[in-house]
């Protein structure tokens, strides 16, 4: 009986020659990516990949810059908030903060689930934020319509 072999040779796994490997070296530390080397070498992009992350040619290092910033108060208190160009506009330092100018602004707030209803027992009008399906007014004119509470 032949003995199995679990584990190819190394010569078997790579369909790379000496000169692709220091051509891939050379092409990466150019600043070429796996898609333009394995078009240059014709090979696959994985097998450059691989052949890159396992020699430590993987990442590319790119010039660093340093990330902007703009400084401008907070809405509620008034903190100093740093926010860096380019992404979303901070308008406050903490969500304590949001939450509290949110609660104390609600004219300002644009609500818009704002639904109107006539209360089922006491007919007044009256206005819901999120509920669509509400039918009273209060808990007391629930409790009167559902427990006869107008005796």
């Amino acid at each position: 009986m032949k003995p199995i072999r679990l584990l190819p040779s190394e010569t078997e796994v790579t369909a790379m020659n000496d000169t692709q490997r220091k051509q891939i070296r050379q092409l990466r530390e150019e600043g070429k990516s796996y898609s333009q080397i394995a078009e240059v070498l014709a090979i696959s992009q994985n097998t450059v990949k691989t052949y890159c992350n396992r020699h430590g040619l993987g990442r590319v290092e790119m010039s660093p810059t340093p990330p902007r910033y703009d400084e401008k108060p907070c809405q509620c208190c008034g903190k100093t908030i740093r926010q860096i160009q380019g992404r979303k506009e901070k308008r406050f330092c903490s969500s304590f903060c949001r939450n509290k100018w949110w609660n104390t602004h609600l004219d300002q707030v644009n609500r818009k689930a704002n639904y109107e209803f006539e209360c089922a027992f006491c007919k007044k009008p009256f206005t819901a934020y999120g509920n669509k399906t509400r039918k009273y007014c209060c808990h007391e004119c629930y409790i009167a319509d559902r427990f006869g509470g107008d005796e």
